[in-house]
């Protein structure tokens, strides 16, 4: 483990890149400049967690971090704060939100912290927006969050104060209700209800996925990788066979398809540091 001081050289690096006579790239970077690398490490570092792979996602939380002080840097150029604070900030927000754990508050279970979590964020935010009611319970969800994310935060947000389903059956009911009503708007030929309806499906089935306790955005990631890491082998398949997959039917395809799938559950490999294919 790194001793107490790499933090803190870390900070003086960035500051150095920053300062005059430091790095050109670095010194012209805005805040605006750096979120598109901000949301780009971040899905790095869930490849890495995806795929298992300690040394990739050591190195991955590395460059977040890096960003982290990179944009307070720059906030402290401006005067606006400094790293010193983010720290500070973060670290009187978790003890103020785990009152189980620094105060006298009781809380066994998960859900009893999640609940405690949210009563005392909501009383945060009316105070710091002067609010005479307390903020929306769905507050703090951002807007620019995927949208499959962000049907499951909302969701989370409206269970914890017991809007919810009371079991997975009521849910389940509820996913094929609105198939049945997305069905209907294809009859019909609505484009707009069409929209609208598929929109409901796939808002039922996240809340599905909450019931079944499976991240729904980690679910289709992994479909999605799953499927491009098949058809590639399909690509690879047809070119062993000199086949052009551009010039093979589908019933053709669908036999490459079934043939790796094969290859994929005989092989089944277990990967390191809690994962698998």
């Amino acid at each position: 483990m790194s001793g107490p001081g790499e933090f803190e050289r870390l900070v003086e690096i960035m500051a150095r890149l920053r300062a005059p006579g430091g790095c050109p790239w670095d010194r012209a970077q805005s805040r605006e400049d750096l979120k598109t690398y901000l949301v780009e490490e971040t899905y790095e570092v869930l490849d890495a967690i995806d795929q298992g792979d300690a040394a990739m996602l050591r190195e991955e939380l590395g460059d977040v971090l890096l960003q982290v002080v990179f944009h307070a840097q720059i906030a402290s150029e401006e005067g606006a704060f400094t790293i010193e604070e983010v720290c500070r900030g973060i670290n009187e927000k978790l003890i103020r939100r785990h009152p189980h754990v620094f105060g006298e508050v009781k809380a066994d279970t998960p859900e009893q912290v999640l609940q405690n979590w949210e009563a005392i964020k909501k009383e945060e935010k009316a105070e710091k927006n002067g609010e005479a009611a307390p903020a929306s319970v769905l507050s703090g969800v951002p807007k620019v969050l995927p949208a499959l994310l962000k049907a499951y935060r909302l969701q989370q947000k409206a269970s914890r104060v017991g809007f919810d389903w009371e079991e997975r059956r009521q849910v389940e009911e509820k996913v094929r209700e609105e198939w049945a009503e997305l069905n209907e708007a294809v009859a019909e030929g609505d484009k707009a209800r069409v929209r609208e309806e598929l929109g409901d499906f796939l808002f039922a089935l996240v809340n599905l996925s909450r019931f079944l306790e499976v991240d729904p955005e980690d679910a289709l990631q992994q479909a999605s990788a799953k499927f491009a890491r098949r058809f590639q082998a399909i690509e690879r398949e047809a070119q062993v066979r000199g086949r052009d997959i551009h010039g093979m039917t589908l019933d053709e395809m669908d036999e490459l398809w079934e043939l790796v799938k094969q290859r994929e559950r005989a092989d089944s490999p277990k990967l390191p540091f809690g994962g698998s294919r």
